[in-house]
């Protein structure tokens, strides 16, 4: 007999991470499946961060680390979000976690208690709304829409400010819609939330540098929120070392003690030879880093221009990221005279099993209407995706 607790019951499986499942699955089998479900870059990792891992093994880098990170890498963090984010967070107002997912879920733990309100701006990435829920929160969702660019205005944020409101997380650029907030868009937001004592961001700024336009600015740069601000980010995306897990937070000094204490008993310090991977890649630059996003935008025009072709889709083109969520309320309802689709995610599952191509569901992201697709993948394999694509949901009737 199962006995599983509450806790666990209440999660929903990470639908992003079990469209990969499925995808990997088909493929053993012999099918040829294109996945463009997974938030991963598809370069490799750059060789000067190869090369310092090898040195730390040769280095004896095999004991427990510190649970904050190692000095030298939170002065490494520390001197980024100076030089690239004009926010100042001492290496004391550091920890070095397994991954952003890591550092978020230390946050919403140290910060909620259970029935108190976090807000979250759909569609928002998926994890969040089951990371609240695992610290006894209550998620509260405010809509936005593709015609104004997937963003919340600052009176839909302030409507829904209470008592009970703890948190607010804000991602730009954004997983799953791809779309950046101006800065003059998030002052104020950040005028709204410094109207309420005790109500904090977390600013997940994981995508920073895969930014086509404008510039990336951070939430803590504004300094009357500054000390109710948390962010987060990490080396998975920008310098392609998403297997590494290396995330981390700056954060004012008594919550990032409270996240120390709480990673403590959890993982305690994450993996040695990770970290000075993660150093090494903070503190060089080869131009890989540019040219992956120089990549991303490339890859970018040509889904987009393609996507754009299909009768019925409608999207909305992405500032930064390596995500497109195009809206695809109009294939609702409809058959191919074997299945009907009654929800994005069917429709996602219709894709896999008849294109076999691999997108994602928006309902996981609080998007029903939409469907999110990673083109963190070679410009060949996005033409033949998109090909497929047009040709199932042409059968749809």
């Amino acid at each position: 007999m199962e006995h599983l607790s509450d806790r666990i019951r209440s999660l929903s499986v990470s639908q992003t991470l079990a469209m990969a499942q499925k995808s990997r699955e088909l493929k053993a089998k012999g099918i040829d499946v294109i996945s463009l479900s997974l938030g991963e870059p598809d370069f490799n990792t750059p060789d000067y961060v190869k090369e310092a891992a090898k040195k730390a093994i040769d280095e004896n880098y095999s004991k427990y680390p510190p649970v904050p990170g190692y000095n030298d890498l939170r002065e490494a963090i520390s001197a980024k979000f100076r030089d690239e984010n004009g926010i100042t967070y001492t290496p004391e107002q550091i920890i070095v976690s397994a991954g952003g997912k890591h550092s978020i879920i230390n946050v919403i733990l140290s910060l909620v208690n259970p029935g108190e309100e976090v807000i979250l701006l759909a569609p928002y990435w998926v994890s969040y709304y089951d990371q609240v829920i695992l610290a006894g929160g209550k998620p509260v969702i405010i809509q936005t829409n593709l015609e104004n660019d997937f963003k919340v205005t600052p009176e839909q944020l302030d409507v829904v400010i209470t008592p009970k409101t703890r948190l607010v997380i804000f991602n730009s650029p954004s997983n799953p819609t791809g779309m950046a907030y101006t800065r003059e868009e998030m002052r104020e937001l950040a005028g709204v939330v410094s109207k309420y004592k005790g109500v904090y961001i977390i600013s997940d700024e994981i995508y920073e540098h895969i930014l086509f336009r404008g510039e990336h600015v951070s939430m803590a740069s504004f300094d009357f929120i500054y000390d109710r601000v948390i962010t987060v980010n990490g080396v998975s995306k920008a310098y392609a070392m998403t297997g590494w897990r290396i995330g981390y937070l700056g954060a004012p000094l008594w919550l990032a003690k409270a996240v120390d204490k709480l990673q403590g008993q959890f993982t305690s310090g994450v993996c040695s030879i990770a970290q000075r991977a993660a150093l090494a890649a903070l503190r060089g630059d080869d131009g890989s880093r540019d040219k992956m996003r120089d990549a991303f935008l490339r890859r970018r025009d040509i889904i987009c221009k393609l996507l754009k072709e299909i009768r019925g889709m409608k999207i909305r083109i992405p500032d930064g990221a390596f995500y497109v969520m195009p809206d695809i309320s109009s294939f609702l309802g409809k058959s191919d005279g074997e299945v009907k689709i009654k929800d994005s995610g069917e429709l996602a599952l219709y894709l896999l099993d008849k294109a076999q191509v691999a997108v994602v569901g928006g309902d996981a992201f609080g998007a029903p209407d939409c469907i999110r697709i990673s083109y963190a993948t070679s410009d060949e394999l996005l033409v033949e995706a998109v090909r497929r694509i047009k040709e199932a949901l042409g059968r749809l009737k």
